[in-house]
């Protein structure tokens, strides 16, 4: 009956040890995951809306634009955050800035029509 005692004190503190490193090494790939995560699909995807924040502050006159409604035209005039857009012959739309999707170059390549 002695032993019983001793028995179970050495298999309690046994457990207790172990816990610990067993948190750890449970942690540890979280910690990979997410840090494999932030590095292939979080920063890239910052880095893209950054660039096309960019690219619609920096329309200009001339410039092709699509709006997110789908529409085409040729900026004519930009003040501020909004600008003038010519959709076609006498027809001039005014939009946000925040409001386009893309800007492309003008003279590219024509839609196969």
């Amino acid at each position: 009956m002695f032993a019983f005692p001793a028995f179970a004190q050495a298999s309690g503190a046994a457990p207790a040890a172990g816990g610990a490193g067993s948190l750890i090494s449970l942690a540890v790939p979280w910690v990979l995951i997410i840090g494999i995560f932030y590095l292939l699909i979080w920063r890239p995807q910052q880095r893209s809306q950054k660039a096309h924040r960019a690219r619609i502050e920096a329309a200009k006159k001339g410039d092709i634009v699509v709006t997110g409604g789908g529409l085409i035209g040729k900026v004519v005039k930009v003040d501020g955050d909004e600008i003038e857009i010519e959709l076609g012959p006498n027809m001039k739309v005014r939009a946000l800035k925040s409001t386009l999707s893309e800007v492309r170059v003008p003279g590219g390549t024509p839609a196969n029509d």
